[in-house]
């Protein structure tokens, strides 16, 4: 009998999954950082990890290299990243005083984040209609850890100290874990498109960022999240008024 030809992979094929392999270390050690008290260094590997979570997406479409294990390995590790160790950098830093009820808002969040990760596997194959952008319903994990770390945030730059009130924090919390299982359509980069003409100030932009990232790092997170959150304040205040134009409409 003839021996059977091995089948062997390109590692080129491999690569979006190494980058997700990568992430997921990252949030993995996120948590070892929060076990010694390194809050700073713990955020920022979660703001890493937030980073390049839509790169293994990216780089499986233009490598033609998605696999069904893939998909599964990029939805494990997004709940560890934005779902388990924000809850735990968030309780650790702020919620453990009142043990009880800080617990409480991080099961909230952890639950929240899970079932939006289980939805979106679930709706992601199905096609947008004829014409729609594309969006995210509710806000996605990424960015809901990124709201959930806001006071911290906040914290590291000097502005509040978020861990003198850990029920408001409790309840930021509450408030994200809400919004990610939300059905609020949410602003998606895949239908960013920049003006030609506009090009020059985005590369000022990115300029900037880099520049606040070496001398002001915890100003720029909390600029970008603030900016962030105000867009979905936008979303949020435009779902209701559609809602309510179309209930006056029925009625």
């Amino acid at each position: 009998m003839a021996e059977r030809k091995r089948e062997t992979l390109s590692l080129v094929m491999l690569l979006p999954n190494m980058v997700t392999i990568l992430g997921l270390c990252a949030g993995l050690t996120s948590i070892r950082f929060v076990l010694v008290g390194r809050y700073d260094i713990a955020a920022m590997l979660l703001v890493f990890a937030a980073l390049i979570d839509g790169l293994d997406g990216l780089l499986a479409r233009r490598l033609n290299a998605a696999s069904s294990i893939g998909g599964e390995l990029d939805s494990l590790s997004d709940f560890v990243n934005f779902g388990v160790a924000p809850a735990i950098l968030v309780f650790q830093f702020a919620l453990a005083r009142d043990f009880a009820t800080g617990w409480m808002f991080v099961l909230i969040y952890a639950c929240c984040c899970c079932l939006r990760l289980a939805r979106f596997n679930v709706t992601r194959d199905v096609p947008l209609p004829v014409g729609a952008k594309p969006f995210f319903l509710g806000v996605p994990a990424p960015g809901g850890a990124m709201l959930a770390l806001l006071p911290l945030f906040l914290t590291q730059y000097g502005v509040v100290d978020a861990r003198q009130h850990p029920f408001l924090y409790g309840l930021w919390m509450a408030l994200v874990a809400w919004l990610m299982i939300s059905k609020v359509p949410t602003p998606s980069s895949k239908s960013l498109r920049i003006p030609r003409d506009k090009s020059v100030l985005v590369l000022l932009g990115a300029a900037v960022i880099v520049g606040l990232m070496v001398t002001r790092f915890w100003l720029l997170l909390s600029l970008l999240d603030i900016a962030y959150a105000a867009l979905i304040l936008y979303a949020v205040l435009n779902h209701v008024r559609r809602r309510l134009r179309r209930q006056s409409r029925s009625s």
